[in-house]
């Protein structure tokens, strides 16, 4: 199989992601085939989708008509075997827990046709894993995208211990060819790459809280204002060439001996947790003051912001 010939896809849960994922391959033009177990979280899926996509396609003509032409590409359905039938691709975003998707990835072997490709969007349990149970482990994959989907270009092609190297390009490709940024992933480790880097900048962010080194509006005004400015066209390793690996040498020598290097979660993470201390789930993290107003508006930025690097890139 090639990827050119991949036409439907088939989604495995319409949460979050789920439904996130149908509006990306619907709008770039598959046919989608979205399951859920429930009714209700189908027709939410279908009502948050038809809400987020007027502001992704503002400025276009005929756009109700636009909106209802990618609504038509997806069908919902409560029937795994229907769901599945004409996918030449199967992605899954059940619940993030591992015996459950260990059956299902078994159950999904059994059912499919062997060119079928078996996708996971897991973001931390291991692919390998995942497919342990499954019989045609070669064909299993990972595949994890970043919330939220249609606005997020990054799709981490994760590569299992079974998984075979025509699965990983015909999966790489058939991403690349449905609007995504794919990168490749070659070993099934914690936290793939991108959530490596991600949370190695977190502990020594709250690291810094925790040592009284600046409070935490500090850290993200610290990001926000110098390296976060550049970091979308400017990646750490081009960044270590461009200043010099010498000097890239020299200030490792000086400063990782003084850096954040436990295995495990900060203290006083663990403190604001045990204190129901959650962030916007509770009101207070990090920051003390989490109001529904406070809350809204960040989302509202990062929505915007997220929109406004989706069309620059587009153009």
């Amino acid at each position: 199989m090639k990827a050119e010939e991949i036409n439907q896809v088939a989604l495995l849960g319409a949460g979050m992601v789920g439904h996130g994922l149908a509006l990306h391959f619907a709008k770039a033009g598959y046919q989608v085939s979205l399951y859920s177990r429930t009714q209700q979280t189908l027709n939410k899926a279908i009502e948050n989708i038809r809400s987020n996509l007027p502001a992704l396609m503002q400025g276009q003509a005929g756009l109700e008509d636009a909106i209802n032409k990618i609504i038509s590409r997806i069908k919902t359905t409560r029937n795994i075997d229907e769901a599945v039938a004409k996918a030449r691709i199967i992605i899954e975003s059940v619940a993030e827990d591992l015996k459950v998707k260990q059956d299902l990835f078994k159950e999904l072997d059994q059912m499919c046709p062997g060119d079928v490709i078996l996708a996971t969007n897991t973001s931390v349990i291991s692919i390998t894993a995942i497919a342990s149970k499954a019989k045609n482990r070669d064909r299993i994959i990972g595949t994890h995208f970043w919330f939220p989907p249609y606005l997020i270009p990054l799709v981490e092609v994760v590569k299992g211990k079974d998984t075979s190297n025509e699965t990983m390009e015909i999966t790489y490709q058939f991403m690349k060819k449905a609007g995504k940024y794919p990168i490749k992933c070659l070993k099934d480790v914690p936290g793939f790459v991108a959530n490596r880097l991600q949370h190695a900048l977190w502990r020594e962010a709250i690291s810094i809280v925790e040592r009284g080194i600046a409070d935490a509006a500090t850290v993200d005004d610290a990001i926000k204002q110098s390296f976060g400015i550049r970091i979308a066209v400017l990646g750490p390793i081009e960044n270590a060439d461009m200043v010099g690996l010498d000097l890239t040498l020299a200030i490792h020598n000086t400063v990782l001996q003084d850096l954040e290097d436990s295995p495990n979660p900060s203290s006083l993470l663990k403190d604001k947790v045990s204190k129901g201390e959650l962030g916007f789930k509770s009101g207070k993290g990090f920051y003390d003051n989490w109001t529904p107003e406070s809350i809204k508006r960040t989302r509202e930025r990062l929505t915007k912001h997220l929109i406004d690097y989706s069309r620059k890139q587009q153009t």
